[in-house]
């Protein structure tokens, strides 16, 4: 008699817990195609910021479904990429590394940001070198993941690790399109300071490519498709990832590792080069002891 065949129990998926987060979003009150400081810029485009409002909104009733607080800063006329929160500041344990914009045109954002976070009780280090917020700069475990390339200088590399106190792992993007680190990866969790990322390798140079690889070999990889559908733009609190709709692979494969992908429409928003994450800046409390 033949011996009975051994069946592999089914996998299960790992318990992905969420964690309340606190954010600061800007309505696109002002938001319109004016200049092209990224590939995805087309002056001229038409834009219409009734459907880019109603989209936003639907964005910040999403976060508070799940719980979350969104604290909205006011947007200024003649700044219509304000909408585009995240790259106003880097907030880390309390305190908030300030954004100095790499083109002229988004550079009056900077000191609205500082005050606003200022008015909330946040300590903000002015900056001394370029960098545009948690565009290029990433809570990952207990590293800074810092990318470089496009905006964000090298320089202020250093000077979030000084200000921080994390390590800073610096990344190169060599890929125009992901002209920002949070258009090509994005931090699903930071549990027991290791955490889980999903990214588009492509965007990166061989050697950070590498690096990635490396600290995260767990890391679940986008295909083009998805990435060029800003599908990484996207914003977990450790359960549920919210993204754009439109990238319905990568929420599958969220899906298949136990998250629970949330699908949005901020497809307006895309004129300009931006999408969930772009929208959405974290306002980290200290940590607790």
């Amino acid at each position: 008699m033949s011996a009975p065949t051994l069946q592999a129990a089914p996998a299960t998926r790992p318990l992905r817990t969420a964690r309340t987060r606190h954010y600061a979003m800007c309505p696109p009150t002002h938001f319109d195609v004016v200049y092209a400081i990224n590939p995805w810029m087309h002056p001229g485009t038409p834009v219409d910021v009734d459907r880019a409002l109603s989209q936003w909104a639907g964005l910040v009733a999403v976060f508070e479904s799940l719980g979350h607080r969104v604290d909205v800063l006011p947007p200024a006329p003649g700044l219509p990429d304000m909408v585009f929160a995240a790259n106003g500041a880097t907030v880390v344990d309390g305190r908030a590394l300030g954004a100095s914009f790499a083109h002229a045109e988004r550079r009056a954002e900077a000191d609205l940001h500082a005050g606003f976070l200022t008015d909330l009780g946040i300590e903000v280090h002015r900056p001394q070198h370029v960098n545009e917020g948690e565009g290029d700069f990433a809570v990952a475990g207990d590293w800074l993941l810092a990318g470089t390339g496009f905006r964000t200088s090298t320089a202020a590399h250093a000077e979030a690790q000084e200000l921080f106190g994390r390590p800073v792992v610096t990344l190169h993007l060599v890929d125009p399109r992901f002209y920002h680190l949070d258009t090509c990866l994005t931090v699903l969790d930071d549990l027991h300071g290791q955490a889980t990322v999903a990214w588009y390798p492509p965007a990166f140079s061989a050697g950070s490519q590498a690096v990635v690889a490396r600290l995260f070999p767990d890391a679940l990889e986008a295909s083009e498709a998805d990435a060029l559908a800003f599908g990484l733009n996207a914003v977990s609190d450790g359960r549920h990832v919210v993204l754009p709709q439109q990238a319905g692979q990568l929420a599958a494969d969220l899906a298949a590792r136990g998250f629970e992908p949330v699908g949005v429409d901020l497809s307006e928003l895309l004129a300009a080069g931006g999408s969930v994450k772009c929208c959405t800046q974290e306002l980290r409390a200290p940590r607790t002891s």
